[in-house]
């Protein structure tokens, strides 16, 4: 499971006396802890390695656009520290398709679900999410999908 393998590198990191990674690992424990609450009041839970990867891909956003902000204001200091936190966050998540893999993807179910236009494009949203949302980076494959359908 992810959440062990986290749970691991924290002690890892601790062991190791790299400050930074404990840092990052320490934030990602606090966000699956944030979402387990959150979670306690939900009618279904689903699986934890799906929760763990749905924060996980959260916070991969979230620090892009900090990256981006940080470069665009000329805080590069910052942006390095983003992209530290980044490659720590990253390390845990599962690997992610390829651009070909992900439009081989998107092929086959705009096949199998019949659909011809941007119209239907919530349909192949709905199904590739449900089949390969953990490996995907589901803003990247929303232009694949548009692309595909025009």
């Amino acid at each position: 499971m992810i959440r062990d393998a986290i749970k691991s590198a924290q002690i890892e990191a601790m062991k190791a006396g790299e400050k930074d990674r404990l840092a990052a690992v320490r934030l990602i424990l606090a966000k699956l802890k944030d979402r387990d609450i959150e979670l306690r009041t939900a009618s279904s839970v689903p699986d934890d390695d799906t929760v763990v990867v749905e924060v996980l891909q959260k916070m991969v956003k979230q620090r892009r656009e900090s990256i981006e902000m940080f470069k665009g204001g000329g805080r590069d200091e910052l942006a390095a520290k983003e992209q530290a936190e980044l490659d720590v966050i990253d390390s845990f998540l599962p690997q992610q398709l390829s651009e070909d893999e992900t439009r081989a993807a998107i092929e086959g179910i705009k096949a199998e679900v019949g659909a011809a236009s941007v119209k239907d494009m919530g349909k192949v949203m709905a199904v590739l999410k449900e089949r390969h949302g953990s490996v995907i980076d589901m803003s990247k494959a929303s232009g694949l999908v548009k692309a595909a359908l025009s």
